[in-house]
């Protein structure tokens, strides 16, 4: 370090102050002006209030539907089929090996990559290709 390197701290900027004087800038009202909803404790309106109009997400019209008896299956490809240490794969032995953090409503393994052991799979579902390859490899697909 030499004296022609240091530079200035830099300026650390005080929070507001408010209602501390006239003096300050910011007295009596503390910045809130006068009455009014914005004014008040507490005051202000929602996200998404536009004045009495109706709102924007009311006014556009509602899309599709939600199906609330579908099931949502964790996908499982090939690839990470290779990482499983049994020869039996399970949703249990799927989660002890780390390759899936939980298994939602099922299983459903999906035919991406490669598969280079000789499995017996465990799942609810099966792509067709997914099926192919784990009989091409040696190994069953078994639907639970």
């Amino acid at each position: 370090m030499e004296l022609g390197n240091i530079k200035a701290a830099t300026k650390k900027e005080s929070t507001k102050r408010v209602g501390r004087g006239i003096g300050s800038g910011l007295g009596k009202t503390s910045g809130r002006g006068h009455k009014g909803q914005k004014a008040r404790t507490g005051g202000g309106v929602r996200r998404g209030f536009e004045g009495g109009q109706t709102p924007l997400y009311r006014r556009l019209p509602k899309r599709g539907f939600k199906n609330i008896h579908a099931k949502n299956y964790t996908e499982v490809t090939l690839t990470m089929l290779n990482k499983a240490t049994t020869k039996e794969v399970t949703a249990e032995s799927l989660i002890k090996d780390g390759i899936i953090s939980k298994s939602l409503d099922g299983i459903v393994i999906l035919g991406t990559g490669k598969l280079e052991k000789k499995l017996t799979v465990k799942a609810n579902r099966f792509t067709n290709s997914a099926a192919k390859a784990i009989e091409a490899a040696g190994g069953k697909a078994e639907v639970i």
